[in-house]
């Protein structure tokens, strides 16, 4: 129990000041950190489930914790999931869509139970393109769905996951895109009411600009558009996305925030004889991600000496320890906060309550000019830029059949 306590104190402590705008000194300019998404007020920095799991078909202990952990915040608990969120293998196959879907909704609703109030949970889902969904009325169906098993009247966000890429009968001439259907199908939802705003997943420019006009003449606004984007991840179009995105009103949450570990700092250490290189590529020999996994990100840690130059992310996170330990702060606060004053929403994944509450530290406070631009200057002279992991790539998705790509154009 007093694990809890002590994560809860911590957590009233890092939701400190400051508003959603850049700004160029570290003080804080206002009491809460919080950002619109549409018609959502919610905390500057959310939580991804994608890594959420039931153990023996029961809520993870660590999860009923971090769910206790975030309803204590004044300002509430950003969560983002997906009916195609899952860790059972029927799920993996396409055969088991929703299962972290009901694995919120069950902790949330424990959570009020216990808590003998409403929690101020504000819960975004996502719709997925698949070959079989071709109509407006398919999109509807699928809300529903996620609808139900979130257990609400009307969803908070609902999000296309991706575009309309899924083609596995390309070759044969079957590839007509139904993006436009999609967008038809958010509108209907939303005009509907069974969802307050709507949003998109990996759009470039292009396609954003398209789809907000698209459902603005439908008198529908488009409130967000979930990107990969990092102090190394902002190549290949995210910077230009999130540029586009700013300009027209339509909140960025950036998923990948900490480039897959990269840029979090558990890759350090606070040992000083300990170069960030090394300590980088032996916290990567204990990791539990995959062997693919862990190739590619031993390459981002040490280099290749061809795509990737020797040492890799190693110069960066030098400088980032420097500004943390500046600050009092964590590497992954730095991470963090440096997409918040780039007018995101980072939408870092959480398993434990120490983790959950180490994301929110990054609340409270911000970076100045003369840091971001400093980090900025040591990430683009890596000489690389980072596109994800084995299969979870930035700008593809495994699709069982093979890899589908999408690009930010």
């Amino acid at each position: 129990m007093q694990s809890i306590y002590q994560s809860t104190s911590l957590l009233l402590l890092a939701f400190g000041a400051t508003a959603d705008a850049f700004s160029t000194t570290s003080n804080a300019p206002s009491s809460t950190d919080v950002t619109q998404v549409g018609s959502l007020t919610v905390p500057t920095i959310g939580c991804g489930t994608i890594a959420w799991s039931t153990e023996f078909g029961r809520p993870n202990p660590e999860l009923i914790d971090l769910v206790s952990t975030a309803s204590t915040n004044q300002n509430g608990v950003f969560l983002d999931t997906g009916e195609r969120y899952g860790s059972h293998a029927k799920t993996a196959l396409g055969m088991g869509w929703g299962e972290t879907e009901c694995l919120v909704a069950k902790l949330l609703k424990d959570n009020d139970a216990v808590e003998n109030h409403p929690s101020k949970a504000v819960v975004a889902t996502k719709f997925t393109p698949s070959p079989w969904r071709t109509t407006v009325e398919s999109v509807v169906e699928a809300c529903e769905e996620s609808r139900k098993r979130l257990g609400v009247e009307s969803i908070d966000l609902y999000q296309i996951q991706m575009p309309d890429i899924v083609k596995p009968l390309r070759a044969f001439g079957f590839d007509k895109s139904y993006d436009k259907v999609y967008w038809d199908g958010l509108a209907e939802c939303y005009n509907r009411g069974l969802v307050h705003n709507v949003g998109v997943s990996n759009y470039g420019p292009t396609l954003v600009t398209e789809c907000s006009e698209h459902l603005a003449k439908r008198g529908v606004p488009l409130a967000s558009n979930q990107i990969a984007y990092s102090l190394i991840g902002r190549h290949n179009g995210a910077q230009q996305t999130l540029d586009t995105c700013n300009e027209l009103g339509v909140k960025v949450l950036a998923y990948y925030p900490f480039a897959m570990g990269l840029l979090t700092g558990k890759y350090t250490s606070a040992m000083p004889e300990l170069s960030a290189e090394h300590a980088l590529t032996s916290s990567l020999t204990k990791s539990r991600r995959s062997k693919f996994e862990q190739k590619d990100l031993e390459r981002y840690a040490k280099g290749d000496g061809k795509s990737i130059p020797a040492g890799g992310v190693a110069p960066l996170l030098s400088t980032m320890e420097r500004i943390a330990n500046d600050r009092d702060k964590t590497v992954a606060q730095v991470a963090l906060n440096y997409i918040i004053c780039k007018g995101a929403v980072p939408i870092p994944g959480a398993r434990t309550a120490a983790q959950y509450v180490d994301n929110m530290g990054a609340l409270g406070w911000r970076l100045t000019e003369a840091e971001v631009s400093e980090m900025e200057n040591v990430a683009d002279n890596l000489g690389f830029s980072f596109d994800g992991a084995g299969f979870k790539r930035s700008n593809a998705k495994f699709v069982g059949y093979g890899m589908e790509t999408w690009s930010l154009t």
